[in-house]
This record gives structure tokens, C-alpha cells and sequence, in this order.
């Protein structure tokens, strides 16, 4: 049988002599709408990425730094974080002016006009029209180039601003001598400890004209946690001034070693260094297409890939590590920057098609930071885990390369990390490996997390296969079948549980604190391991794809909390974020390709664009382009730890990919499928001669894995009750047996006596209730749920109106004695929003009265902040009140921690039936909060009504 796919034996570097594949290149693309790109100048994997800053407020929209809807530039700085949904960088900013130096950024700024901007790979320039400036940057590596033509004679400026964006912990700046200074400023923001040296060189000696410091001054040395300078100089019309900015996690030293990166003043020479770095890594992957916008649409999503992660080290090796020492990366590069959360899915499997070198130095580097950090990165920047978004899925980059036998790292040490990683008992952990899933009770965004953790323990799973460690296969393939615990079999969607059964009311259409950044639609084809096993539970192929479809065809409408992240939607899929990228590919696994090709073709035509708001939604690190970088050229990785592709109909005529082992691979119309799905593997050689191949489905290790019994769940009406409570048990299979036991609260430890279930049982006092189910000899996991007889028959008329999100149960939430934690997103605290909190308790008969209390929650992060003031009144008619005391506090708003605090009155008073409470909110957002922009309203966040 003919080939058709030819192996053309010359690398890669000769395409990249024969196409500037940079020209297609359009940094602009992400910089309006909600992707979070910047326009600015930076290298593959680079250590700098310097560009203009036209937001300092803090708002989402301007996490880079930059946003195509602004006219105003405050500075150019050498740090910027491509399409992430947090702020942070904008490091070491400097900005030309002319004049009398200012330090106020409303007065150094200036006017731009997009028609004077212009952006390539490695170039960025503007004007700046407040003081007619023209400006170029280009860069290296570890190193900002700086060209400021200024076109009007007087006297020019140079302000640099170490206060610019974040919280400056430490600033300090040594005049070397009046061409070089030396900077360090260490920073507070997403990163809650960062460390940037920094060089500067400028090629004409510059005066200091001004400086603004509030710690040590000296003649040549300044530091302080306010820190600002303007160097001087008398200029001419036309006249240049370059400026080199290198940058160093380590140290003054290091900073200068970097700098011999660019050991010259020619910036057209650094600028040329600098596309050629681009088109060297771009021809990695050529296609040929007649559409213009379509090119520039793809190569700019590959550079966006390309953006990071990011070098971190110095020139000789020096980081600084998780533990905050330097360390020397001898046999590997040092990267940071990694997205996990988001890369996993698409970004990741990426680079072990195109980039294994750098595939190995992540996982070294993720092993590094778990000898030095004491476990896996989850979203590590700037050598510090900032613990944003969920799972361990370092897991599944590395289980990703070992299956495709990616070398290069050690194995065993990635494993033990793995391992140890999921051993933990944070962040909902020690529940999960105690009854199989997470409820509200023990961890916000529970289902989510049980989803995605399952998926990690078969990366681990598949890890240990591979290292022949059968013990540990069996156990964490016992674990990826957790998300079965939480998929309710009768509604058909992954479900939150609360205090032992499904949380009630469920709208599987609803944002809210069980979920990251989604709903139950996006959640509930989250089986990437167990692909069959899902279609199974959701009742078959004709089922499952049914179910497919209403989620394709549904409003595009979400209820509950409003999220920014949930943003392209096609009925409840939503592109504009991660956890539905693979949702397409699922139609490929029930016989339905023409509904995956139809799908992504779609996205891909509808949701990319050669314009500023070409994204759909961030582009978080890469993830973003990455989707449309591998569906564009007919493959994805649904399930990325498994050898192998999914394959959809390409969008380009042909696909030239120039890989590492130096040889070509072009894939065409011609192209047998199988070609597509075993690429770059070692199956790929017979794929060549049978368009149909796959692998001989003989029995795996995994199909003697004993499937779990998935766990029962326990409903009641409510967890509180006032004389007596039905209890009801329930099952998804109707062969379980389920047994159960009932304990009082006060009853002291003893035997365990499980009787088998029948019916619906009753409870009179204070409760917990333990069950599981047997199936066949095999035993699920034990869970329990907690019942509390309340402490008194009070009933409450809350006159506010809570936010639905927010309930704790209804208003008999307040008086259940059940307290919240200090972690609200568990759902036991009641929220209020632009109002003052108000309710009337009826102790249903005259009493005497000893003590008031109310409970409230501070967490100004998520704007929820006290009541400025508590007031406690009495009534015995409930019409006429009498106040009985005022209640303030003197807790700083500012605090950046969880606070639970209790508003007490032990006034005594005589005798009354009515209690009023009324929390004045806090109101406003006042000007350094961060929802300040936003024209924010705080939340009051009350739970437990105490009197005595």
C-alpha cells in the first residue's frame, strides 16, 4: 500500500530560512474584550516581557497591564502575565517625559492613539502624544531594549516608578555610576513574596533630577517601600536615548550577568535576534492556508503559547527557589509561571508534540519545587504557589510525557512527588480519601474538586503502571472512579452533597461556591479517565449523546452568581473557559465524528479573530490558543496521560510539523486518520499502512480493577429540626444492600451496630446518622450525616431579602445552632448586598432577656465586610421596640484574612418576647479596595442568632 505520509530528512531550521513566519504574527489579538493579552515585545519562554501599562487600577479587564479600550499610558514595564484572571508583574517600570519629572502617574502618563502603536514578534513602538516621544522596545531573553526618540529639544525624563501596580514590599536603587543603576524591588500582589533584581544601563550618562523615598537616602543608594526616581537629561530634537533593563530572581549580581545577553547599544540587531528566536519556534509547525486572517489567527495562537512558561533563571543556572534560596539548575532549565489549572488540557500535551526538551525541564522543574516546596505546583509564579484554581495537575503533564516517553527527569522522584502531593489533607483531600468524594460540609467548590482529583489519581495511576508499582495502580485507580459518588444516575448531572445527601434546590444551570468557575453543565462530562464508564452512567451511547446535545442546544444562559470567566457560550458550553475545551470530542466517542467536526469547526471560526477581541475569553497562559493551535490542525487530547490523539477534519489544506527527532511529518486530506491519532508515538509507523488501525483491545490491567460501589445518600428535610425528623436512605442500584446506624450526639463511643435498611426511619434527639451499601461482596465508603435538634422553638421574620446564593438554609438558618465557619463558600452563612440587614425573632413568650449575639464574617477580598454598627431591640408587642445597645467594632477592614466575629449585648433586660437585630452594612467599597472601580456595594454575611 502507498504511504501517505512522507518523512522528509532536513530540520526545521531550513523552513525558517524560507518563511518569516513571525510576520503573521499580531500581539494585538486578546488585547480587547476579555483575553488579557499585551501587546508588548518578549522571546519564546522569556524572562521579560516588557510593554506598556494603560491600567493601574486593579480591574479584571487589566491583569496584563494592558487594554486595547484605553488612550492612556502610565510607563513600560519588564513583567506582564499573558490572559490570566488574577494581577500581578509590571515590574520595574520606567517612562519617558519631558519637563518639569512628576511621580504622580494621572501627570506622568500619557496620551496614545492606536493608529501611532504598532507590534510584532520581539518589536513593540507607540507615540507618545503628551510630550511627542516615540518609543521602540524590543528584548532578549533576560533583557528589556528601550529606544526614546525625543522630538522636541528641553529637558527629558526618565521616571521609574517601583510602586507601579503592586504593593512594594522592599525597593532599593544603587547609582553604579551615571550610566548604571541597580534595583531591587520585592513585591506583594498574586504572589505574595516576589523577588526581581534588576539592571539598568542607560547609553548616555542621565542626571537624578528628583527622588521620592520613605526609608534610607544616601548619594548613591535609596530604599523604602515607597520608591520612585527621575533621571534627567538636556536633549536636542531628535535625539535618542537607549536603555537596557536586564532582570534577575536572584540577585544584583545575577542581574549583571544577564545583562551581557545584549552587550552592544545596535537595537535593529536585537530586534532582528529577536524575530529570529520567533521564527525559529513558529516553524515547528507550518500550514498552508489562502486566508490571510486564518495565518495570522494561527500563528499568533502559537505564540501565545510560546509566551510561557518563563525562563527563571539566571544565565549561569542561578533560581530562587520555592523555599526562597538560590539553587543552581545544573542539568536542566528553571521556568515558572505555570498555569496548571488551565495547561493541563491543551497547553501541555502542545509542547510534548513540539517542545520535549522544555517538557523535561518542567517536570524538573515541578520536581524541584517539591523538594523545596514540600509538594507539586498547583499555579506557581514567581517561585511562589499562589493555590489559584484546583487539583494536582502538575499529575497530569507528567503522566502525559512518561506515556509518550518523554526522557529526560527521573521517573521515580516524579512519581513519589505525585504520590505525596495526593496524600495530602488539604483542600478537601482527607475527606475525598475518606468517603470517596467532597461535600459542601468539608470544602468549597466540592464537586469540582472530586472531579478533577479523580482524574489526577488516574494520571498517578497510569504512572505507577508504568513503574510496575501494582499497589499503588490499584489504589489510585480505585480513587478515579470518585466522581461516581457525586453523579446523581436519576438527574443525569454531577451533583453537590451536603450533610450526606444532594444539596436541594439543584439548577444545574447555577454558578455558585460548589463549582470553579462554572456549573454543573461544565462539570458533569468531566470523566476524562473513564470515558466508557461515563457514557454508561448517563445510560448509553444514544443517551449520552442526547445529553450532548441539550447541552449544545440550551439557553445560553447561566443563573446564580454572575462569573466574567463563563464567556462563549453554545447553549451551556462555554468556551471562554477550560473546563469545557474537550466537551466537542466526546461526540467522537460514541460514532458521531460529524458532530465533533461541526462543533469545532464552529468554535473555530466563531470564537477566533484577527481583531483585538479575538479571544473569547482569557487567554490564560496559552490554553486558550493551544485548543485552537491542535484542533486547527486536526488533533486534541481529551485524555491527556494516554498515548495518542482524537482526531477532527483539519481546517488547513496541508500541516507540516518540524519536530525534535529532525524529521517531517505533513499531513494532508490524503493523511489516513489513524495517522492523526497515533502522531508522533510509537505506534505511528504502522498507522502509515492501515488507514483504520488501533490497538488490539486485549485485556488491560485496568479492566481487572474492581469498579467502586458508589456511596448511598442520606435525605431529611432539613439538617435542624424542632420535635422530629424522617430520615430516608437511598441508593443508585437497586441490588445494594444498604445498612445503617444511628447514634446520638451525646452518645459516648462504643460498638457499632449496623442495621440492614428498609424504610424511612424517624429521629427525636440530636443525631448522626452512618450508612453504606453492599453490592455483590464489594463495599462502598462509609458516610455519615449529622441531625441537630434545635435549641429552642424561636421562629424569625428576616424583613432584607438574602442573596439566593447565599442562603445557609433559609431563615431558620440563623436560629439552628449550627455556626459557620470561617470559610463562607461552604454555604452555611446568609448574604446581604446594598442593604442593612434586618429580622425580628419571636421567642413565642415573654421572657427575661441576659444576652444578644450575632455572628458576622469578614473576607474583603470577596467584599464581604462587618457591619459597621449591630443594634439589638425589644418588644413584647412586636410593634413598639426599645433599643437595648449599639454594638461597634474596631477591626481593621483592610485585614487580609477571614474574620468571624461576634457583635454581644449582655445587657440584661427585664422581660420581652420580640428581639430585633438590625447590621448596618458597611456600604460602598471605599477607594483601595479592589471592587472599588467596579462602583462595589460590600456584603453583610451573618449566620447565628444567639439570645439568652
Amino acid at each position: 500500500m502507498k504511504k501517505t505520509i512522507f518523512f522528509l530528512f532536513f530540520t526545521f531550521a531550513v523552513s525558517a530560512q524560507q518563511t518569516q513566519f513571525s510576520k503573521y504574527v499580531n500581539p494585538f489579538i486578546g488585547t480587547g474584550g476579555h483575553g488579557h493579552t499585551f501587546p508588548g515585545t518578549t522571546v519564546p519562554y522569556g524572562m521579560v516581557q516588557l510593554s506598556p501599562d494603560t491600567r493601574i487600577d486593579g480591574s479584571w479587564d487589566g491583569c496584563s497591564g494592558y487594554h486595547y479600550d484605553d488612550s492612556i499610558i502610565y510607563g513600560f514595564s519588564h513583567t506582564h502575565l499573558n490572559g490570566t484572571g488574577c494581577s500581578d508583574y509590571g515590574d520595574i517600570m520606567l517612562m519617558p517625559t519631558m519637563g518639569k519629572p512628576s511621580f504622580n502617574p494621572k501627570e506622568y502618563s500619557s496620551s496614545f492613539k492606536h493608529g501611532n502603536e504598532k507590534a510584532s514578534a520581539g518589536f513593540y513602538s507607540v507615540k507618545l502624544d503628551k510630550h511627542n516621544i516615540d518609543v521602540r522596545l524590543t528584548s532578549s531573553t533576560r533583557v528589556g531594549f528601550h529606544e526614546y526618540t525625543f522630538n522636541e529639544a528641553g529637558q527629558a525624563n526618565i521616571i521609574l516608578d517601583l510602586n507601579h501596580r503592586d504593593k512594594l514590599l522592599q525597593g532599593e536603587v544603587r547609582i553604579v555610576n551615571p550610566t548604571t543603576i541597580e534595583i531591587l524591588r520585592r513585591s506583594e500582589a498574586w504572589a505574595k513574596d516576589q523577588y526581581v533584581y534588576a539592571r539598568i544601563e542607560f547609553d548616555k550618562p542621565l542626571k537624578i533630577a528628583e527622588v521620592k523615598s520613605n526609608g534610607t537616602t544616601s548619594t548613591n543608594q535609596y530604599s523604602g517601600t515607597e520608591l520612585k526616581i527621575a533621571f534627567t537629561k538636556l536633549v536636542k530634537k531628535g535625539e535618542k536615548i537607549l536603555v537596557k533593563v536586564s532582570l534577575s530572581p536572584t540577585s544584583y549580581e545575577g542581574a549583571k550577568l544577564n545583562s551581557s545577553e545584549i552587550n552592544h547599544w545596535n537595537f535593529e540587531q536585537t530586534k532582528k535576534d529577536a524575530e529570529a528566536l520567533w521564527n525559529k519556534e513558529l516553524a515547528k509547525i507550518e500550514v498552508t492556508s489562502d486566508n490571510k486572517d486564518q495565518l495570522a489567527i494561527f500563528y499568533t495562537a502559537l505564540y501565545h503559547t510560546m509566551m510561557q512558561p518563563n525562563i527563571a533563571e539566571d544565565v549561569d543556572g542561578k533560581y530562587r527557589g520555592r523555599d526562597n534560596k538560590i539553587h543552581i539548575a545544573d542539568t536542566f532549565d528553571y521556568y515558572s509561571v505555570f498555569s496548571l489549572w488551565d495547561t493541563f488540557r491543551a497547553a501541555h500535551p502542545l509542547y510534548t508534540l513540539i517542545d520535549k526538551k522544555r517538557t523535561a525541564d518542567y517536570i524538573n522543574t515541578f520536581i524541584k519545587q517539591y523538594e523545596q516546596g514540600g509538594r507539586l505546583p498547583v499555579w506557581e509564579l514567581a517561585s511562589n504557589e499562589t493555590d489559584c484554581m484546583i487539583g494536582y495537575h502538575s499529575v497530569s503533564v507528567i503522566a502525559d510525557a512518561m506515556a509518550k516517553g518523554i526522557k529526560g527527569f527521573d521517573y521515580d522522584k516524579a512519581f513519589e512527588a505525585a504520590k505525596h502531593s495526593a496524600m495530602l489533607d488539604h483542600l478537601g483531600l482527607e475527606a475525598y480519601k475518606r468517603q470517596g468524594f467532597i461535600s459542601m460540609d468539608d470544602e468549597h467548590e466540592s464537586v469540582s474538586k472530586t472531579v478533577e482529583y479523580a482524574y489526577d489519581d488516574w494520571c498517578i495511576a497510569q504512572m505507577a503502571q508504568i513503574l510496575d508499582k501494582k499497589d499503588d495502580y490499584a489504589y489510585f485507580m480505585q480513587r478515579s472512579q470518585s466522581w461516581k459518588n457525586i453523579f446523581d444516575w436519576e438527574t443525569g448531572f454531577m451533583r453537590p452533597k451536603k450533610n450526606g445527601g444532594w444539596d436541594k434546590p439543584f439548577d444545574p444551570r447555577e454558578v455558585n461556591n460548589n463549582f470553579t468557575e462554572g456549573n454543573s453543565w461544565h462539570y458533569s462530562f468531566f470523566v476524562p479517565q473513564d470515558i466508557p464508564g461515563m457514557i454508561e452512567a448517563y445510560g448509553g451511547k444514544e443517551k449520552f449523546e442526547a445529553k450532548l446535545d441539550e447541552m449544545f442546544s440550551a439557553e445560553s444562559k447561566t443563573t446564580g452568581r454572575e462569573q466574567v470567566d463563563v464567556t462563549g457560550l453554545i447553549g451551556q458550553y462555554a468556551h471562554g473557559n477550560e473546563p469545557s475545551h474537550h466537551m466537542a470530542y466526546l461526540y467522537n466517542y460514541i460514532g458521531k465524528p460529524e458532530k465533533t467536526e461541526k462543533m469545532v469547526h464552529k468554535i473555530l471560526n466563531e470564537f477566533y479573530k484577527n481583531t483585538p477581541d479575538g479571544l473569547i475569553g482569557n487567554e490564560d497562559c496559552g490554553q486558550m490558543s493551544a485548543w485552537y493551535v491542535l484542533s486547527s490542525i486536526g488533533i486534541y487530547h481529551v485524555t491527556p496521560g494516554e498515548m495518542g490523539w482524537d482526531y477532527v477534519l483539519p481546517i488547513f489544506k496541508e500541516v507540516k510539523l518540524n519536530l525534535e527527532d529532525k524529521k517531517v511529518r505533513i499531513l494532508n486530506k490524503k493523511t489516513n486518520k489513524s495517522t492523526y491519532q497515533w502522531l508522533d508515538t510509537n505506534l505511528e509507523e504502522h498507522s502509515y499502512k492501515y488507514p483504520n488501525f488501533d490497538v488490539a483491545k486485549a485485556v488491560k490491567e485496568e479492566d481487572l480493577i474492581k469498579n467502586i460501589i458508589p456511596v448511598p445518600t442520606i435525605q431529611a428535610a432539613n439538617r435542624a429540626f424542632k420535635n422530629e425528623l424522617q430520615i430516608e436512605i437511598k441508593s443508585q442500584n437497586s441490588k445494594d444492600v444498604i445498612y445503617y446506624e444511628v447514634k446520638n450526639l451525646d452518645q459516648k463511643s462504643g460498638d457499632q451496630i449496623y442495621l440492614a435498611y428498609s424504610k424511612p426511619f424517624i429521629i427525636k434527639e440530636s443525631s448522626i446518622v452512618t450508612t453504606y451499601v453492599l453490592n455483590n461482596g464489594q463495599k462502598s465508603n462509609t458516610i455519615s450525616a449529622t441531625f441537630f435538634k434545635k435549641p429552642n422553638n424561636y421562629t424569625i421574620n428576616i424583613k432584607s431579602t438574602y442573596n439566593p446564593q447565599y442562603h445557609a438554609g433559609g431563615p431558620e438558618g440563623l436560629l439552628d445552632g449550627i455556626h459557620g465557619t470561617e470559610n463562607w463558600r461552604k454555604g452555611d452563612w446568609q448574604g446581604y448586598q446594598t442593604q442593612d440587614f434586618e429580622a425580628v425573632v419571636d421567642l413565642q413568650k415573654t421572657m427575661p432577656i441576659t444576652a444578644i449575639k450575632a455572628s458576622f464574617l469578614q473576607d474583603q477580598r470577596s467584599w464581604i465586610l462587618l457591619p459597621k454598627q449591630v443594634e439589638y431591640y425589644v418588644s413584647n408587642d412586636n410593634k413598639t421596640f426599645e433599643l437595648v445597645e449599639i454594638v461597634t467594632h474596631n477591626i481593621d477592614p483592610k485585614l487580609d484574612q477571614n474574620i468571624v466575629h461576634s457583635f454581644d449585648s449582655n445587657k440584661k433586660f427585664a422581660e420581652a418576647r420580640y428581639v430585633k437585630v438590625i447590621a448596618r452594612n458597611f456600604g460602598k467599597l471605599p477607594e483601595w479596595h479592589i471592587g472599588h472601580p467596579y462602583n462595589g456595594e460590600a456584603f453583610i454575611f451573618i449566620d447565628e442568632i444567639i439570645i439568652k
